[in-house]
């Protein structure tokens, strides 16, 4: 961190999900989004923009040792007292267009409500549209998104479900199926890191650490995947360089690398679920 920004990072500090995002970005990227459920770095999206945290929940100061401001002393029944991090009119707009009732604290079964994690969910989903990213670019790439809103609950329903399952992997709580092998043994020092397509399985790429040992079974897709500034599978290794790797490390890449490939394929999923419900714009 810059330095410590007590005032908002303290509800990193609670039972909370953070959305990661970006306004203005230096570099025009369209893809500066992230998730976390813990304090994050200024530089967690990107090196080149400063990123910007928006708390899903708020909670009282007498739980952020006084630190929070006196905004966030309104109490609920919710565990900590918290409260939805969501302004009154859009919770307003968003119950009108889906005919649904909110309840304040979690999730609803999405047939009569829906919750503050429900609303993360769909964003989430939303933000991960390559064709809202493609759509709105231009706007992404200088100021923060916008979500657009849907009064089709069935479509809201499906990137409800999308948008968690990308929550799930992306905080590591889920792991995706097609886990890597690493299959050389060796001292698992990164020395030279370097991605090799093999002659006869062009699809099934290697991410080397040194002269003999690598990460077997990692798309091309997903060795050039990006979150925002970096180069996902590749940044990792290069922030461990000269570093012999730990089996939790090791265990660590592999399900990394399982998370993204799931994630390409969720993203796909999301499109076709737009696609599927009219196309944008989504109304």
């Amino acid at each position: 961190m810059a330095y410590p920004r007590y005032p908002l990072m303290a509800q990193a500090l609670q039972d909370n999900v953070l959305l990661l995002t970006i306004r203005n970005s230096r570099r025009g990227n369209t893809d500066n989004f992230f998730v976390a459920k813990t304090m994050v770095d200024k530089d967690a999206v990107s090196s080149f923009d400063n990123v910007t945290f928006f708390p899903l929940y708020l909670y009282p100061a007498s739980h952020n040792e006084g630190l929070f401001s006196a905004e966030s002393e309104t109490r609920s029944s919710a565990p900590g007292g918290r409260r939805p991090n969501l302004a009154p009119t859009f919770i307003a707009e968003m119950s009108a267009k889906l005919a649904l009732h909110f309840v304040e604290d979690g999730r609803g079964d999405l047939r009569e409500t829906f919750g503050p994690e429900d609303v993360f969910d769909y964003l989430y989903a939303i933000f991960h549209a390559p064709t809202y990213r493609t759509r709105y670019a231009e706007f992404l790439k200088i100021d923060f998104p916008r979500l657009p809103l849907t009064s089709n609950v069935e479509l809201f329903r499906t990137l409800c479900d999308l948008g968690g399952r990308l929550v799930a992997l992306h905080v590591m709580e889920q792991v995706g199926t097609a886990l890597p092998s690493y299959p050389v043994a060796g001292n698992n020092v990164v020395e030279k890191i370097e991605y090799r397509l093999p002659p006869d399985e062009p699809e099934h790429g290697r991410v080397y650490i040194n002269g003999t040992q690598y990460v077997d079974g990692v798309p091309p897709e997903v060795w050039e995947f990006h979150v925002g500034g970096y180069q996902v599978c590749q940044k990792w290794l290069k922030d461990r360089k000269g570093r012999a790797l730990s089996y939790e490390d090791i265990s660590h890449y592999r399900r990394m690398v399982a998370a993204l490939s799931e994630t390409i394929t969720l993203m796909g999923q999301i499109d076709a679920a737009i696609e599927d419900h009219g196309g944008w714009p989504i109304l």
